[in-house]
């Protein structure tokens, strides 16, 4: 990817530079960016191969994660010196990442002890709703007034809790206490920071947060909810904020990157909160919305956590510093949104590209009263059901793979319009206009779309690179760096698009309610506990139709016979 941004103009009078490790779902990102400016300078992008070992599973692996994050420096680094760019210039990095995914390690050997599981893997559905069958009520919120989040999959405590259950190697080093968990930001930034050989062990209060482990009032780790899940303290890292130095960088001096040594790491935020900096939602009501793998809809609430009555998470946008007060923030969570196109042009075939599902989409303009629901991993926000499933309908013989890719882009719109609805029921006040961001947003036909079903304008801003943009704010602004001002009056002022609303109101709800109509039909499609023999082996009963068909069928045999008995 040509990452060689900058004119030839920029390259006398450069300011300092910050730079940001962006370690999202399915790829990883090195960037460079202009602390005066904000402008991009340069960046190096390089895919994720992700494994699906069973049905529902979704695992990485933590060193091809780590070689990702190396290759991309090590080209950023060349493109840099090609452009005359001093990369001692460059005064601090930030790292953002894919939450709630979830790794251990041994910290003697620094080697990982499994896969990480990625925030989308279903494998723990099981244990969740074991836990839930526990709660007073069955109730998923059992945890919410202290995590701000449901019970469910998604996070990353059930993830640790299956593999101390499943994973030998796992189990034996957390009874050794050679073992360490961490989201990828830990992960990276120990091994950045020297790994076994000295590497810091901490995370951020937005990542924390994303765990069920943390009290998002008192900011650390709650030795209730460890002992609920039965997760030893020691082996977690240490809380700190979202900006400050956490460490220096260590690597090879034979590497071009090697000029990268000794530059503080010193900004880390989970991925839709570094977004939420990089748009510079700082004010309470303003929100965004980030259009990646999933899709997630942040508004800040400011210096208060507000609990949802609408299936939204409470979660921590931000703490820019170790005496700054944490901000907090509503969320949305979609857990299908480019993952659909992967899953067109991976699994089904239809496309080879992202582009080409645009292109699909806008030849027809429509889908023809087909709907898509691709709830591949459940529904999480606003429904959290777990036991959701895809599912494809209102086809007719003349719906084709364009009615298919159009119904694609609308289930992503549709999925956001949910959330938005909650957030504004939660706030009371309606938003007038959606900020975006994400990788999706480059196709023009969804951010139309978008702006149609949501009724308001949708505003992208130019630069799209906002996730990046954040953590590398919080890493200049900390207290020891200080090259990137987070004052109102020095933030650079952001060039964007906007998208106005093109249908009338009427059409907007009547495809909606069709939508939340198609929702209703995807729920309840699995369950983790199937009735069983005495062998464990599934009875034809476990089946309520096939049941009554097959008992229906013997006593309409034993009438036929009783009744040719007496004749």
């Amino acid at each position: 990817m040509n990452g060689n941004m900058a004119a030839s103009s920029h390259r006398v009078m450069l300011g300092p530079l910050v730079a940001a490790i962006d370690q999202g779902t399915s790829s990883t990102r090195f960037l460079v960016f202009n602390s005066k400016t904000a402008e991009l300078l340069s960046h190096h992008q390089v895919e994720i191969k992700q494994s699906f070992p069973k049905e529902g599973w979704v695992e990485e692996d933590p060193k091809e994660i780590l070689q990702s994050v190396y290759e991309c420096m090590e080209r950023t680094c060349e493109k840099l010196t090609q452009l005359n760019i001093d990369i001692s210039n460059i005064k601090a990095i930030g790292v953002t990442n894919q939450r709630e995914t979830t790794l251990v390690w041994d910290k003697e050997t620094g080697e990982p002890l499994y896969n990480a599981i990625v925030w989308l893997d279903l494998r723990t559905q099981s244990t969740v709703e074991r836990l839930i069958n526990k709660t007073p009520g069955r109730n998923k919120n059992h945890l919410k007034h202290k995590t701000g989040l449901p019970i469910s999959t998604y996070f990353s405590a059930v993830k640790l809790r299956w593999l101390m259950d499943n994973v030998r190697e796992v189990h034996e080093a957390v009874v050794s206490r050679r073992a360490m968990f961490g989201t990828v930001d830990s992960w990276l930034i120990w091994c950045l920071t020297g790994g076994k050989s000295g590497g810091v062990h901490c995370t951020d209060v937005t990542n924390a947060s994303r765990t069920m482990l943390f009290n998002i009032h008192t900011l650390d780790w709650d030795p209730e909810l460890c002992r609920y899940f039965g997760v030893p303290m020691e082996i977690l890292p240490r809380v700190r904020s979202s900006s400050e130095i956490y460490g220096l960088m260590k690597i090879c001096s034979s590497r071009k990157s090697g000029a990268l040594s000794g530059i503080p790491i010193s900004g880390c935020l989970g991925d839709q909160s570094a977004a939420l900096v990089g748009q510079m939602c700082f004010q309470d009501g303003q929100a965004k919305n980030t259009y990646g793998t999933g899709c997630f809809l942040l508004r800040n609430t400011g210096a208060k956590p507000v609990m949802s009555d609408h299936g939204l998470l409470t979660t921590v946008a931000y703490k820019l510093g170790r005496d700054k007060p944490a901000c907090y923030a509503l969320e949305g969570s979609v857990a299908i949104a480019g993952a659909v196109v992967r899953w067109l042009q991976d699994n089904l075939g239809i496309i080879e590209s992202s582009e080409e599902l645009e292109e699909l989409a806008a030849s027809v303009g429509t889908s023809y009263g087909c709907y898509f629901v691709p709830a591949f991993s459940g529904l999480y926000a606003p429904y959290w059901e777990p036991s959701a499933r895809g599912i494809i309908c209102g086809l007719t013989q003349f719906t084709n793979k364009r009615h298919l890719a159009f119904a694609a882009l609308e289930a992503v719109c549709f999925q956001t319009r949910e959330i938005l609805d909650a957030m504004n029921q939660d706030s009371g006040i309606p938003l007038t206009q959606l900020q975006v961001d994400g990788g999706m947003t480059s196709n023009r036909l969804l951010m139309q779309l978008q702006a149609d079903i949501l009724c308001i304008p949708v505003v992208k801003p130019s630069m799209p690179e906002t996730t990046a943009l954040g953590a590398a704010m919080a890493a200049g602004a900390a207290e020891g760096v200080s090259v990137w001002s987070l004052s109102p009056e020095d933030l650079s002022e952001v060039t964007s698009e906007k998208f106005e609303p093109q249908i009338n109101p009427e059409e907007s709800e009547l495809r909606y309610a069709r939508w939340k109509k198609a929702v209703q039909k995807s729920m309840n499609w699995e369950t983790t506990e199937p009735v069983g023999n005495l062998n464990g082996e599934p009875s034809i009963f476990c089946s309520v139709p096939l049941g009554f068909y097959i008992i229906g069928s013997m006593m309409m045999l034993i009438g036929a016979k009783y009744i040719t008995g007496h004749n």
